[in-house]
């Protein structure tokens, strides 16, 4: 065995840059379990829904442009007799004026006001051993449109077909509404059909009829969307004002955060109130919905509640393996220390033991993590890998009355990596102090020990005496 304290410290060091190798093993079975887990979510999506985008209403009218063209014929009745006169290898060829109707780009009108409220009901689907969070959320609107003044943007031979005039309204899946779906115009119920736009889009439609009138025209409505995981609201209106509440206790707000929000464990609210000029999309328009506003390309600016899990155990394990390095050094370097190095230092192969037990630890806390939760699963993991390591230092290496030195830093480390998986704020700052304070016990510990020299080498036993030096003796 080397005495060298120097020649062994390194070794020690080296030992524990290979524990990474198991580490990265284990973290790449933590990835495969959170594919697993996005298929499960992806599975009930298709049976549920997914994520919506609710975008509208808006006023659609066909605009009808009358396009005339010069087109050449072919004059059939003489095509023969001017062929062979003129000698030509073709028939005779005229020009005529044609005039059609075309369709033109339809106008987009979009409300002068628009107030939402929507209320989720989430709850919590299972697929294998994974959870889903999914919603029911109830949806009402109101809005109120004024017909803008159309100069400059209809051209001389364009005609606008107000009586053709249509409703619509955007959600990202039709599959997720329930129940009775209402829109009305000044208080009048309109007939709905499903809508599915040329870009995949869906939502649902009715004719509105002619739109002007001197009061406006108010369209309000009422409909109940199922969705997963995101639900996000497009602020059509000049002036928007959108609230959202649910019991989901643990929601994220993405987009355009809320001008004030309310979170507890019961619930959460949050109320945007978002101007014209602070919105992406024009009140007026010609043309397709997606090619004119592309919704789909900036609906990350929109007003949005996410009902996934903030700090799932997936992420916390990851975390974990990150700092699992940290906590293999910091057990690597207390039995460095505590160990009794005359007669019976640890063996490399006792590290290397040592540091997979550690590694395991994640791998322990997912597996159980997956059936009773984190904390459950993080109590009997850290719990069995303390108790394991203790048995070791106290039978194996045989550390005596310093076992509980080596058991009570066991259950520093692990608290600390508590602390640094429950609050991603404070992980770097518990990590560092941790980090700086183990280094600095190490340099006070050894402050008086000598690297270059090999520990004070053990006292030799008296060497056995022959049998006949024995029986000349006697």
């Amino acid at each position: 065995m080397i005495q060298h304290a120097g020649t062994r410290f390194l070794i020690v060091a080296l030992l524990t840059l290979l524990m990474a190798l198991p580490l990265f093993m284990v973290a790449a079975v933590i990835g495969d379990r959170l594919s697993t887990a996005r298929d499960a979510r992806y599975g009930v999506e298709q049976e549920w829904a997914g994520e919506q985008l609710i975008s509208g209403p808006r006023i659609v009218i066909p605009v009808k442009a009358t396009v005339t063209t010069t087109e050449s014929v072919t004059d059939v009745g003489n095509a023969a007799g001017a062929s062979i006169a003129a000698g030509a290898d073709r028939p005779a060829t005229a020009e005529r004026r044609v005039t059609r109707v075309v369709d033109a780009a339809p106008l987009i009108i979009l409300p002068e006001t628009f107030d939402l409220t929507a209320t989720a009901d989430s709850e919590i689907r299972r697929r294998g051993v994974f959870d889903v969070p999914v919603y029911t959320a109830g949806i009402a609107f109101q809005t109120r449109f004024a017909v803008p003044d159309l100069s400059g943007v209809i051209a001389s031979n364009e005609a606008v077909q107000w009586d053709d005039a249509r409703i619509q309204l955007d959600v990202t899946w039709n599959k997720g509404l329930r129940g009775e779906t209402l829109i009305t115009r000044n208080g009048e119920p309109l007939v709905l059909e499903p809508m599915r736009s040329d870009n995949g889009g869906e939502g649902i439609e009715a004719r509105l009829g002619d739109p002007r009138g001197p009061n406006g025209l108010a369209v309000d409505g009422n409909l109940s969307l199922r969705g997963s995981a995101v639900l996000r609201v497009a602020p059509v209106g000049r002036i928007s004002r959108i609230a959202m509440d649910g019991n989901w206790p643990d929601p994220g707000f993405a987009g355009v955060l809320p001008d004030a929000s309310e979170v507890a464990e019961t619930g959460f609210r949050a109320e945007w109130a978002i101007p014209n000029l602070a919105r992406t999309l024009p009140q007026l328009s010609r043309g397709g919905l997606q090619d004119s506003y592309q919704l789909q390309e900036i609906s990350g600016d929109y007003p949005a509640v996410r009902f996934l899990r903030q700090n799932d155990f997936y992420q916390q394990a990851f975390r974990a393996t990150r700092y699992a390095i940290l906590m293999i050094a910091l057990t690597f370097l207390t039995v460095f220390l505590v160990e009794n190095r005359e007669s019976r230092p640890a063996h490399p192969v006792q590290y290397i033991l040592i540091g997979l037990a550690q590694s395991l630890f994640v791998l322990l806390m997912v597996a159980y993590a997956e059936h009773f939760g984190f904390g459950p699963a993080f109590l009997g993991a850290s719990a069995a890998t303390i108790a394991l390591l203790t048995l070791f230092g106290a039978t194996a290496l045989r550390m005596g009355r310093r076992t509980w030195v080596m058991s009570a830093l066991l259950i520093a480390l692990y608290a600390v990596l508590w602390l640094i998986l429950q609050s991603v704020d404070y992980a770097l700052l518990a990590g560092a102090t941790l980090a700086f304070i183990a280094l600095a016990a190490t340099m006070i510990m050894t402050r008086n020990e000598n690297w270059y020299c090999p520990a004070r080498p053990a006292a030799p036993s008296p060497a056995p005496i022959a049998p006949a030096e024995t029986e000349r003796r006697n």
